[in-house]
């Protein structure tokens, strides 16, 4: 009789058990989300690759906290309002634990889907399009707490328990969908693939979830199925909420971070993780041009050792924004138009790191440049950005480059070409002292040391144009 009573009023071993479990799922999701920042020192993005990912982790909490205390785990008396089942087990279970993860994985499909296979921005923005997937919850909780069917356990009766799990599989099946339309598409960092296979396991853990979920509600006068069915159901949404966050988001931007699981190589910029030739690469024999004031500033910046220069003169008057902004454009002008997948990624990745309003590093352009790319309707144009960059030109024209001209940095570049030029006369004179051509071997030269370490600290300086 002792089974029967926890199995009615909760305190079984087995609750403690599956209480214990869903809440290491739940740190492991914590860990998750948290370690990226922590330890790869992600930037912390304004958009909806950062909030959409808080409110998956807000949702899972809400979904296994409901789980808990609208189905008998613990022992206890629900004599305050904030106790009702209505709260827990429809409104907090529901539109906000299991209708709002669902919902924010068929937000981030539908940026994918409009992204790359639409090649624009979505017409609707995340904090518009999430509520409005949300809404068949909202309405289907309204109407059940106006009809008030639960019992003092907080079931349903059958006929209340098809449509509630038609709700469930409907959103199973829209995200299902959106991922079908974009399966054809080459994902530069396996988005699909984790997509697809982050949906093969939540259906499989969905199933067995609404298995449990259907012996916990009808057959509420067997206990120990009662008890087997409420361990299954808490330790299944757990296993559900930490796959759910585990799989690819809609900011593959951010999927550097899956990168360096799976390659030993480690990627600074946007450029180098998508492959782009010579990006941040630098050139130890590269010989450094005479630069001359005369030529028009955007020709000099084509060339990456002054470029270089100029950005880090630009950044030390804490204005570097539009330099940093003319070089991932120039790194987006290399990759072949024809190339639509990595032109998204790199164009994407410049709109929310330049463009879009609060961005981390917003650049100063007039409204109408700013709407003509956040409302393109093709983001692999080749001129996508030529509007901004003219604009930031005669900005940079009129204040950093007449200040760059007589400051340190520049004397310094010029330094650097006359010592490089001095030296390429002496090797065409056949006297060179580089370590390469020294006639004195690595192991032997008690120099070789300081010498390596100089002509790395040289190299780390030269840049290809």
């Amino acid at each position: 009789m002792a089974g029967s009573g926890c199995a009615v009023k909760g305190g079984c071993p087995t609750d403690y058990i599956a209480i214990a479990i869903a809440s290491l799922l739940f740190i492991l999701l914590l860990v998750r989300f948290i370690l990226p920042f922590v330890v790869h020192k992600v930037p912390r993005t304004k958009g909806s690759g950062f909030w959409i990912p808080v409110i998956q982790v807000f949702a899972s909490f809400n979904l296994l906290l409901s789980l808990v205390l609208s189905d008998n785990f613990l022992k206890f008396q629900r004599r305050r309002w904030w106790q009702s089942c209505y709260i827990w087990g429809v409104w907090i279970e529901g539109p906000l634990g299991f209708g709002l993860l669902m919902s924010c994985r068929i937000a981030q499909a539908f940026q994918l889907y409009y992204i790359f296979v639409r090649k624009h921005l979505p017409p609707i923005r995340s904090y518009v399009f999430l509520p409005l997937v949300l809404m068949p919850w909202l309405i289907a909780a309204t109407f059940i707490q106006v009809m008030r069917p639960l019992n003092d356990r907080c079931h349903m009766r059958v006929h209340w328990i098809i449509p509630f799990l038609f709700l469930h599989v409907v959103y199973v099946a829209s995200l299902v969908g959106f991922m079908a339309a974009i399966r054809h598409i080459e994902f530069r960092f396996d988005e699909l693939r984790d997509l697809w296979q982050g949906i093969i396991v939540s259906s499989s853990s969905i199933g067995l979830w609404v298995f449990a979920y259907l012996l916990n509600e009808i057959h509420d006068d067997i206990s120990w199925l009662q008890v087997a069915s409420r361990f299954l159901l808490l330790v299944m949404g757990g296993i559900l909420v930490l796959v759910f966050f585990s799989i690819s988001s809609s900011e593959p931007l951010l999927s550097q971070i899956s990168l360096r699981k799976r390659e030993p190589k480690e990627f600074e910029t946007m450029g180098q993780a998508l492959g782009i030739p010579d990006s941040g690469l630098l050139l130890r024999r590269e010989p450094t041009p005479v630069i001359d004031p005369n030529e028009p500033l955007d020709k000099l910046l084509l060339n990456k050792k002054f470029r270089h220069s100029f950005m880090a003169f630009a950044d030390s008057c804490l204005a570097g924004e539009s330099v940093h902004f003319f070089e991932e454009v120039h790194e987006h002008g290399k990759i072949p138009v024809d190339d639509h997948v990595r032109r998204i990624y790199m164009a994407r990745h410049i709109i929310e790191k330049y463009i879009v309003a609060g961005a981390s590093m917003e650049v100063n352009i007039s409204h109408r440049t700013r709407q003509e790319i956040l409302t393109t309707s093709n983001l692999v144009h080749p001129d996508l950005f030529n509007n901004a960059i003219n604009e930031l030109m005669q900005l940079v024209k009129m204040n950093l480059a007449k200040d760059y001209w007589s400051s340190m940095f520049f004397i310094k570049l010029k330094e650097e070409a006359s010592m490089r030029a001095t030296g390429h006369e002496l090797e065409q004179m056949g006297w060179n002292f580089s370590p390469r051509w020294s006639s004195v071997h690595c192991a032997d030269d008690p120099f070789h040391d300081e010498q390596f370490s100089k002509g790395s600290e040289h190299s780390s300086h030269d840049l290809d144009p």
